[in-house]
């Protein structure tokens, strides 16, 4: 298969969906971000990376930061998160509070803003510094040294972030963090205002590909860990939406508000797609209409 044609003709394909849907304005400097970019890149198994568009250009990586830090969570800790956590789709929003008081302040599941909030709780307590974890994570497993926070999105995001902070000071009341409220909110939003290109966020989430083997061959999670973070990115990764994700993509996937997703497909390689206008659910348009396309062409999907 020659890759690189087929992510060029990609790019060409869903020009007409580049645009379409609304930036997530209700953080500032995301609201100021161009949607006309799309962006694609394919990091394999075994290394090899193929981009196309504007695949070079960083952009907040937001919730799919929460991969990362669920990763890390269980290469520290195990399985203890998931007495935490529940693992099952929401079926609402992503920062739904009604939710989370019915189930007495225990998460859907980690991808929802709560979940991640507790997991990057957790996170914090076993290493001090859950953001930094995160950031040196991406650092290892792209190459770039450069991978940071974007600290004007994280100011403006901290700023806005009355919902967030209302989720996590019900979580506390429900006994359901360790750390205090505004330290865990701090490290939560600076991880998710990471600044990454589409070609690093492939090389990232290629160990998700590889049986849990990092880039420098050493082992981040087990197999089984592995293959439950997928199996949790592929039920509840994007979303209200994540039905009609697994319909269209069937691939496990992460989204992110500033446009981003990540999918995973098992033993071959990780992709990575960004454009930043989202449909009603918080996932780009863009992005998910060139995911289908992907696995429409090649075949390649877990079902």
């Amino acid at each position: 298969m020659d890759i690189q044609n087929l992510l060029d003709d990609i790019v060409g394909a869903v020009q007409p969906h580049v645009g379409q849907g609304n930036v997530a304005d209700y953080i500032p400097q995301l609201g100021a971000v161009d949607p006309h970019q799309f962006g694609i890149s394919i990091a394999t198994r075994d290394g090899d990376v193929y981009s196309s568009g504007d695949a070079h250009v960083p952009f907040s990586i937001q919730s799919i930061s929460k991969v990362f830090a669920l990763a890390l969570v269980l290469a520290f800790d195990g399985d203890g998160i998931w007495k935490r956590v529940f693992r099952e789709p929401s079926g609402n929003p992503f920062n739904s509070l009604i939710q989370l008081e019915s189930e007495d302040g225990i998460p859907r599941n980690p991808f929802i803003n709560a979940g991640a909030i507790v997991v990057s709780d957790r996170l914090l307590s076993v290493t001090g510094s859950a953001a930094l974890a995160v950031r040196d994570l991406m650092r290892r497993e792209t190459g770039n040294s450069t991978v940071a926070a974007d600290h004007y999105v994280a100011a403006s995001e901290l700023r806005n972030s009355h919902r967030n902070a209302s989720l996590a000071h019900f979580l506390a009341s429900c006994g359901n963090l360790e750390n205090p409220v505004e330290a865990v909110l701090e490290s939560y939003v600076e991880q998710c205002a990471l600044a990454m290109t589409c070609e690093d966020l492939a090389l990232a989430t290629r160990f998700l590909a590889a049986n849990g083997v990092g880039a420098d061959g050493t082992r981040l999670l087990s197999p089984a860990q592995t293959k439950r973070i997928n199996a949790v990115m592929l039920t509840c990764g994007t979303y209200d939406a994540a039905g009609e994700f697994a319909y269209r993509v069937g691939l496990p996937g992460k989204s992110g508000v500033g446009g981003g997703i990540v999918a995973v497909v098992p033993n071959k390689c990780a992709i990575s797609v960004w454009s930043p206008g989202l449909g009603r659910s918080g996932n780009s348009v863009a992005g998910v209409a060139a995911l289908d396309e992907f696995t429409t062409r090649t075949g390649w999907s877990v079902f």
